[in-house]
C-alpha cells in the first residue's frame, strides 16, 4: 500500500464522517458498501480512478475529462434532487392565482423530510420517461419500501404541497393526461347496461361498479391503438402534482355550496380563489388589455360559438344583436376582485352567471353512488395513522383504495361480508397518514374531490421559492418574464 499523506488521511476522515452521518440520517445501512471505495479513493488508491489523466493520447484525456465532469454532475444532481431540493414547473392553472402557469419553483425535500427512493436506479431530472428515447428513466429493480428521513416539520393546513399523483399508479400511455380508472369506468359504462342505482343494495351497487371497471379495463387493454401500452409506475415515478392541503389526517371534511368545512368549522378560502362563470357582453368582445389586467390567460379565455345558442338561451342568456344571435358569451375563471370588476363594467358586461354543477365530472369514490358534486361534497373522514374505523358496505368504497392499493392488503366482499387478507372483519387500522388536496382555481382543478386521498408516502416536498416566472402568452420583449414574481417566497402566497 502506498504511503498516504497526512492531508489525505484528514480528507478521508472528513468525507467518511460526513457520509456516515448521511447514512444515519436516512437510516440506510446498505450505503456502508461505499465506505471501502472512499478509503481507496483517498488512501490505498488500488483502483485507478484517474487512469485517463496519464494517458499519452490527448483525445482520451479530453473526452474522459468531460465524462468525469458529467458523471460527477449527474451524481451530485441525483442526490440533491432526492434529498434536498428539486426544480418544479407549474404546468396547469389549478392553483391560480397563487401559483401561475410558467412559475418555476424550488421544492424543498427537507421541509417534510426526504423520502428514500422507491427506485434508486434512475436518471436524474427525468420523472418517468427519458426525452427523445421515450423509454423508462428508471430501472424497476431494486424496489425499496417507503421510508422518510427526518425533516424540519410536517404538512400543515393550507400548505402548498408537491406530491405524486395517487391515481397515477397505472397509466395508458396514449391517454396520460386522463385518470386511468376514470377511463375504465367510462368505457365499462359503454358495454355494461346501465341500471337505476337507487333500486340496488350497496352490495349490488358494488358488484355492478366492479363489473363496469373490469369490463372497461379489459376493453382498454385490448385496444392499444387507441389507448397505448398500459404501464404501472412505482410511487416516486408517478406524475408530480401541486395543490393546497385543505384537510389533515383525522379531519372530517365536507363542502357545502362551495364552502369547505373542516370539523364543522368553515375553512378560510384562499385569497385569490377562482370560480367559473359565464360572462355575456353587451355586444363587443372583451379587449385583450382587460384580460391582462384581470390576469386571465389565453388558455382560460373560452368564447362560445353560435352553435351553443340553444343551450345558452336555456340558461338565461337572452341579449342578442341585430341578427338575432346571442351577444358574445365567455366561459372564464374569476377571482372575487375580477368578478366585481366585470360586474361593475355596465357598458361592456350584460350578464354574469356562475357555472352550474352539471359540469361536475365523476367524483371520488368512482364506485359509490353518492350524488355529490364538486361544490356539495361529503362528509368524508380523512384517514389517520393508527386510527381504527368501522367498515361497512356504505363507507368501504371510500376507504377501499387506501386499504387495498396504498397499504397493500387484499380486500373482497362476499355474501355481504368484508374480507381483508382473507379474514372476515368489520374494522381496519390505517398504517399511514392521508391528506386532502385542492386547487385554488376550484372549478378547474383535478384534485382530491376527483381522485381521493394523498397518502403520506406520496408527499414529495414543499415549494419555497419562485425562482423564475414566464408568461407563455407574451413575447420576450413584451413582458414574458414576470419580474415581480422572481424570488418570491411561496409562504407569502396565501
Amino acid at each position: 500500500m502506498r504511503q498516504a499523506t497526512r492531508r489525505q488521511w484528514v480528507n478521508c476522515g472528513i468525507v467518511t464522517v460526513l457520509y456516515l452521518l448521511f447514512l444515519i440520517w436516512v437510516s440506510s445501512w446498505w450505503g456502508l458498501i461505499v465506505v471501502p471505495f472512499i478509503f481507496d479513493a483517498y488512501i490505498t488508491k488500488l483502483i485507478p480512478w484517474n487512469f485517463w489523466r496519464t494517458s499519452k493520447n490527448s483525445a482520451v484525456r479530453s473526452v474522459m475529462s468531460w465524462v468525469d465532469a458529467i458523471v460527477f454532475a449527474l451524481v451530485a444532481v441525483y442526490f440533491v434532487n432526492i434529498y434536498f431540493f428539486q426544480n418544479y414547473q407549474i404546468p396547469s392553472s389549478s392553483l391560480e392565482k397563487s401559483l401561475l402557469v410558467g412559475d418555476f419553483l424550488f421544492v424543498s425535500k427537507m421541509s417534510y423530510g426526504p423520502r428514500v427512493p422507491n427506485t434508486p436506479l434512475s436518471m436524474p431530472l427525468a420523472q418517468h420517461t427519458l426525452p427523445v428515447f421515450e423509454c423508462k428513466s428508471y430501472i424497476e429493480f431494486p424496489q425499496w419500501g417507503y421510508k422518510r428521513a427526518p425533516g424540519f416539520g410536517k404538512v400543515e393546513r393550507n400548505d402548498i404541497v408537491v406530491f405524486n399523483f395517487p391515481a397515477g399508479d397505472t397509466v395508458a400511455l396514449k391517454k396520460q393526461d386522463e385518470d386511468f380508472y376514470k377511463i375504465c369506468y367510462r368505457e365499462g359504462h359503454k358495454v355494461v347496461p346501465s341500471v337505476n342505482m337507487d333500486s340496488l343494495t350497496r352490495e349490488q351497487q358494488k358488484a355492478l361498479y366492479d363489473m363496469y371497471y373490469a369490463e372497461g379495463r379489459k376493453l382498454v387493454m385490448e385496444n392499444p391503438t387507441e389507448f397505448g401500452k398500459i404501464v404501472v409506475r412505482p410511487v416516486d415515478r408517478r406524475e408530480n402534482y401541486v395543490k393546497r392541503c385543505i384537510g389533515l389526517p383525522g379531519d372530517n371534511l365536507k363542502i357545502v355550496n362551495g364552502q369547505v368545512y373542516i370539523n364543522n368549522i368553515p375553512s378560510k378560502n384562499p385569497e385569490n380563489m377562482q370560480l367559473n362563470y359565464f360572462v355575456q357582453t353587451t355586444g363587443s368582445y372583451i379587449p385583450d388589455d382587460l384580460f391582462r389586467e384581470l390576469g386571465i390567460s389565453l388558455a382560460d379565455q373560452v368564447l362560445f360559438s353560435s352553435d351553443w345558442d340553444n343551450t345558452l338561451y336555456g340558461q338565461g342568456f337572452t341579449s342578442t344583436n341585430g341578427q338575432g344571435k346571442l351577444n358574445p358569451i365567455y366561459h372564464l375563471p374569476l377571482t372575487k376582485s375580477a368578478y366585481q370588476a366585470l360586474l361593475g363594467n355596465k357598458k361592456l358586461i350584460a350578464k354574469i352567471q356562475k357555472e352550474s354543477e352539471e359540469y361536475t365530472e365523476q367524483l371520488y369514490p368512482l364506485n359509490l353512488n353518492t350524488k355529490w358534486n364538486r361544490n356539495d361534497y361529503g362528509p368524508i373522514w380523512i384517514p389517520k395513522k393508527g386510527t381504527t374505523i368501522k367498515l361497512t358496505l356504505d363507507n368501504l368504497p371510500i376507504y377501499e383504495r387506501p386499504i387495498h392499493v396504498y397499504e397493500g392488503n387484499t380486500l373482497e366482499v362476499k355474501g355481504g361480508k368484508i374480507f381483508i387478507n382473507g379474514k372476515q372483519t368489520n374494522s381496519y387500522t390505517f398504517k399511514m397518514d392521508y391528506y386532502w388536496m385542492m386547487g385554488d382555481n376550484r372549478d378547474n382543478s383535478a384534485d382530491s374531490r376527483y381522485w381521493g386521498f394523498v397518502p403520506e408516502d406520496h408527499v414529495v416536498g414543499k415549494p419555497i421559492l419562485v425562482w423564475l416566472s414566464l408568461d407563455k402568452d407574451r413575447g420576450w420583449f413584451s413582458g414574458k418574464i414576470r419580474w415581480n414574481r422572481i424570488f418570491k417566497l411561496v409562504d407569502n402566497i396565501k
